[in-house]
């Protein structure tokens, strides 16, 4: 946050400014990749790291031993100097090698730290004790209102009455006078920051970033409260429960300083506030020379994909596809969708949002409950349930609590213990001799049929054809489509796993994809949806079918919802098997799995272990996203590192589509590239730890690392850690696009966030030319051409 330089703003509007910078994060049953960084996007890359570091001891960027070891593999002297010129650094590649380690630089101190500065090692620790006292209360808290009716002043008052109660607080911290300064505490949020910002705040102009220091405090739960208001922001709401978490933090600091008030303690509080402008440039410029690292490894990885990019792709099969499959663009997708394709030249994959366009929320076993089937970032406007008799609904809701029952890392003691003997044995059983996963929170009926209803009517026909008609133009499926079109969401299969939502669907809200693809395929196959889609020039043949599939991305298995037993003729069925077969054994190695064993049954062994701490990788390794038709890419293996949008620009005419690819599936890909680079560069705040240690919190609020701290967020170490090195490298997203230059840029100048991304060095955006044409890149609205190496090696191609 840039200090306020406006000292008229008060300081509740300066505290209110610092909340707006913390990013939301999912609860457990919803979790998706989140950007930490998103609320600092109108902040360039450089600025926001050096800030982040000084207020709150994160790091953006890695430390200088782990950029030097990318030294010639792949960082070339080249890259270095392209990089420091880039950044205005006169400085040779020897120079840059030469550069000594920066030292630690010290960084904002809160009150409670610097109390513990002075406090005997054996004491117990402010700064320990305040993230413990506040995280137990917002557990609490939130665990018994399920975020409902939380406000700030709710959740002040409620910490306060909570707070004033405790007297072993007292006992506890060796402070007798604390329970008096409890009970002094202004009862009003906006009260309390009066008074305290009184004391505490020697320059107005800085209050904004000393709110940013307190909640990095405790960003697990800030980053939680975040997402009330997120939610809220949806339905056109407001949720302010994050200011409460502040004010309890801002109160424990006051307490600390009125506790400690003396004259050395003011001089050396005034101080800090008098240098914050000195300590933030010290950080930047202690940034500069792992910045110039950062960039040029970026530049290595981009210049490679450049040159592959631009080599010329042979011809394909022009004729009517014997098999078009439609897949999410997850990462994990680009591996299966080369295996599909290796089987015959006649088969089609094709890349698109993994929701497939379809803002869903689904209602589960008939309840109450609406869980949302797209991306954060949307609402859903259509309502989805099953039309099941009533038996069927009480199983699925027997299975959905039998799941929740068994399905997370504490429970799993208590239903052994309910269960007896007889459930150790079915654990046993399940572990040693797995058999075909299932989801049974997410099981539906083979011959179930969905009703779709908006604003609380079904779904008429004209809109139902509406709704079809979009999603297949923007699928490029309008004409020539084969006889069967697999349309193929995705989830992930592990047990005793509290963040397995994070390994599912991220477009699907932290769901499999299995309900948007039975919807979208009851909609095509319906006879009556065909005829009037034709009022929309869209005709799909009598023979065409379209069947409802899901991608395991941890078996590497497509497990076909075909109601009628020919939907699949037997070459369709080999081509599947053959290609999860060919995925398995490409993912093995990176499993610590040999090639040659039998990888299937050891990667269902691994979906099914109780001990398991990495089903699978996830999207770890993921550095760029391609939106350009299948023909520029179907000849390269990306090693699923790649985000792979099918886009024709020639089809979109107003250029509609491309607009909303830009703005949307674009910012998705950068809020997961950015998580695992975030928890990677900063595990301490942005990552979840161990996940050995991990504890659910509330049911299904988060996990502690352990049983107690501040909330967990981010991605464990074990899914971008091996034990030996990083397999997941922290590099800012490449984005290619195949569309004209004006139609891009129109795009970008259009669309604030869109430009803040790229001009503020969050992502980079390129623009693919013709097959063996120049790339050009936007930047800050300009194009210039990307550089190439034309030495570049590993330049695989698909046989």
């Amino acid at each position: 946050m840039s200090a306020i330089a406006d000292n008229s703003i008060t300081p509740m509007d300066a505290l209110t400014q610092a909340c707006a910078r913390i990013a939301p994060n999912w609860p457990l049953e919803q979790l998706i990749a989140v950007n930490p960084y998103w609320n600092w996007r109108d902040h360039c890359y450089a600025e926001a790291s050096a800030r982040l570091a000084a207020l709150g001891h994160v790091h953006c960027l890695m430390p200088a031993d782990y950029y030097r070891a990318l030294w010639q593999k792949p960082v070339q002297a080249h890259h270095l100097t392209q990089a420091a010129g880039e950044l205005g650094l006169d400085l040779s590649a020897q120079q840059l090698l030469d550069a000594p380690t920066p030292p630690a630089t010290r960084h904002w101190y809160n009150i409670s730290d610097l109390v513990d500065a002075e406090r005997p090692t054996s004491a117990m620790s402010w700064h320990e004790e305040i993230v413990h006292q506040l995280s137990q209360f917002c557990g609490d808290l939130l665990q018994q209102s399920h975020g409902q009716q939380i406000n700030a002043e709710h959740f002040y008052q409620a910490w306060l009455d909570v707070t004033r109660a405790d007297r072993g607080l007292a006992i506890l911290m060796d402070e007798p006078r604390l329970t008096d300064a409890f009970a002094s505490l202004p009862n009003r949020v906006e009260d309390l920051v009066a008074q305290a910002m009184a004391d505490l705040a020697p320059d107005a102009a800085q209050i904004g970033d000393y709110g940013v220091a307190l909640l990095l405090d405790i960003n697990g739960w800030a980053s939680s409260l975040a997402w009330l208001n997120w939610q809220a922001s949806l339905a056109g709401q407001e949720n302010d429960a994050l200011m409460g978490l502040l004010a309890a933090r801002l109160a424990w600091d006051w307490i600390l300083w009125k506790l400690h008030q003396t004259d050395h303690w003011q001089a050396r509080w005034h101080e800090q506030w008098q240098t914050l402008p000195a300590l933030l440039a010290h950080h930047s410029a202690q940034q500069q020379i792992l910045l110039v690292w950062q960039r040029a490894a970026e530049i290595a990885t981009q210049s490679q994909l450049i040159e592959r990019l631009q080599s010329p792709a042979p011809a394909t099969d022009t004729g009517r596809p014997a098999l078009q499959a439609a897949f999410c663009i997850d990462v994990r997708s680009e591996v299966m969708r080369r295996a599909l394709e290796a089987q015959h030249s006649g088969i089609q994959t094709i890349g698109f949002a993994g929701f497939f366009g379809l803002p869903l929320a689904y209602r589960p076993g008939g309840g109450a409950m609406l869980r949302p089937q797209l991306p954060g970032l949307l609402a859903p406007t259509i309502e989805v349930a099953e039309d099941n008799d009533d038996v069927r609904l009480k199983k699925a809701g027997q299975r959905s609590q039998w799941y929740r029952f068994t399905g997370s890392a504490p429970t799993t003691f208590t239903a052994v213990e309910s269960g007896g003997l007889l459930y150790l044995f079915k654990l046993l059983r399940q572990s040693l001799f797995p058999g075909t996963p299932t989801h049974p929170v997410n099981h539906v009926a083979p011959d179930a049929h969905f009703t779709l209803r908006q604003n609380g009517q079904v779904l008429d026909l004209q809109s139902k054809a509406s709704l079809a008609a979009g999603i297949l133009g923007a699928m490029g499926l309008t004409t020539e489509l084969a006889p069967r079109v697999l349309l193929i969401g995705h989830g992930s299969t592990s047990c005793n796993n509290p963040q397995a939502a994070g390994l599912d669907c991220g477009a699907c809200g932290g769901q499999t994809g299995e309900i948007n693809v039975r919807v979208l395929a009851q909609l095509l196959n319906d006879p009556q949806v065909r005829d009037a889609l034709l009022q929309h020039n869209i005709r799909i043949e009598s023979d065409t079918r379209f069947v409802a599939a899901l991608h395991n991305t941890t078996t590497d298995e497509i497990h076909c919802f075909a109601q009628q037993a020919d939907d699949l003729d037997e070459s369709v069925s080999q081509w599947l098997h053959r290609a999860s077969e060919q995925a398995r054994r490409e993912r093995a190695p990176a499993l610590g799995l040999a090639a040659s064993a039998p990888i299937h049954k050891s990667v269902l062994k691994r979906s099914q272990d109780w001990s398991q701490v990495r089903p699978e990788w996830g999207l770890a390794g993921n550095h760029s996203f391609i939106v350009a038709p299948r023909q520029r890419t179907r000849h390269l293996n990306l090693s699923g590192r790649s985000f792979l949008h099918d886009y024709n620009w020639q089809d979109d005419t107003s250029f509609s589509l491309l607009e909303l690819i830009m703005t949307a599936p674009m910012v998705v890909t950068n809020w997961i590239n950015m998580q695992y680079n975030a928890s990677v560069t900063s595990p301490g705040k942005f990552g979840s730890g161990n996940k050995v240690l991990h504890n659910v919190v509330g049911g299904n609020l988060g996990v502690f690392e352990g049983n107690g701290g501040d909330l967990r967020i981010g991605l464990p170490l074990q899914s971008l850690h091996d034990g030996k090195q990083w397999i997941h490298q922290p590099l800012r997203l490449s984005v290619f696009i195949a569309a004209p230059e004006a139609a891009i840029m129109e795009v970008y100048q259009r669309h604030e966030t869109v430009r803040q991304l790229v001009d503020n060095d969050w992502l980079y955006l390129f623009r693919l030319g013709d097959e063996t044409g120049p790339i050009s890149r936007l930047y800050r609205n300009c194009w210039s051409e990307a550089p190439v190496d034309s030495g570049a090696e590993n330049i695989h191609r698909v046989a």
